[in-house]
């Protein structure tokens, strides 16, 4: 019963983050509009007015007035008004944060990592549950394997009850909870959408350099003008998100899961590599950040149970 209530909120958080306002701008051929220079795919209801030229005149030739909105500078949570809870809650104050941070290091890029891990320290002690469990149920998989091996031929009512009884004494002995198991779940779904739209509604954010890298241009289109440095950023989003769902993962109470969970993490990872081509710039330095932050928290999590079993 929780498992179901679970998925369903799981699948309700979905929809609402999906849910976002960002509207890419068409042409008169009813084509995504995309700045020649960098590949940028442009959105319809960007949040403030852009400063690039060639950005500017695609706007004002596809009927979007920019020089009615407020520069990204002096863009505020409140501008452009009401535009739904999504975009109000998240949206915004992220994109706001962004700039402003933004505006006190002098480079966009920097700002992105930086609240990428400002974020991530303040959610650490909820997040910290979640990298404990995995722990937790490496400790418990003795005596579960030998729980199931107790009621392995045994089917009826009673011994099923027997059995989670059992199975629930052997969770609270090693301080298991499997919905904090999913608290990484609920968090970084919103949090990397958000992300993704703010980065597409904010032209000061897309049209930014860091390092040299266009934080509008995904690598696809950067390979397109066969420039291959991008290609970092498709490891570097490979390497992260394999490491931090290995770390991550829960240990299975049997093999079946346990191949079962292998195949699900193998193909998310095989998702988000082929995604990774197509995601700007920006987005993948947020993701890129975040993984390694889960990565680092899980080895601190590890070490910290090792200490303590020493003790």
């Amino acid at each position: 019963m929780k498992q179901k209530k679970l998925t369903v909120l799981l699948v309700i958080l979905t929809l609402f983050t999906l849910t976002g306002c960002t509207k890419n701008l068409k042409g008169s051929d009813k084509k995504v509009v995309q700045n020649t220079e960098t590949g940028q795919t442009l959105v319809e209801n960007i949040l403030c007015r852009p400063e690039n030229e060639t950005t500017i005149n695609l706007y004002k030739e596809n009927g979007v007035e920019v020089d009615k909105l407020p520069k990204c500078t002096d863009f505020k949570i409140t501008s452009g008004g009401y535009e739904g809870i999504w975009t109000t809650i998240f949206v915004k104050p992220l994109a706001w944060v962004l700039l402003k941070i933004g505006e006190l290091v002098h480079n966009y890029g920097l700002s992105v990592i930086i609240i990428t891990i400002l974020i991530r320290l303040i959610m650490y002690p909820l997040t910290q549950k979640t990298a404990m469990q995995s722990e937790n149920m490496k400790a418990a998989q003795p005596e579960l394997e030998k729980l199931e091996k107790k009621y392995k031929n045994k089917t009826d009512n009673e011994s099923m009850m027997q059995k989670s009884q059992e199975m629930m004494l052997i969770y609270k002995k090693h301080n298991i909870n499997l919905m904090s198991g999913c608290l990484f779940s609920f968090i970084q779904i919103p949090l990397f959408f958000a992300f993704y739209e703010a980065m597409n509604r904010i032209p000061a954010l897309f049209e930014e350099t860091f390092l040299g890298f266009h934080l509008g241009t995904s690598p696809w289109t950067a390979l397109s003008k066969r420039n291959y440095a991008y290609l970092i950023f498709v490891v570097l989003v490979i390497v992260a998100t394999y490491f931090s769902f290995k770390l991550n993962k829960t240990a299975s109470m049997n093999k079946e899961q346990e191949k079962q969970m292998k195949m699900m993490t193998n193909m998310s990872v095989i998702f988000i590599s082929i995604a990774s081509f197509t995601i700007s710039t920006g987005v993948e330095l947020y993701w890129i950040f975040n993984s390694t932050f889960t990565i680092v928290q899980n080895l601190l999590a590890k070490r910290g149970k090792k200490n303590a079993n020493v003790i």
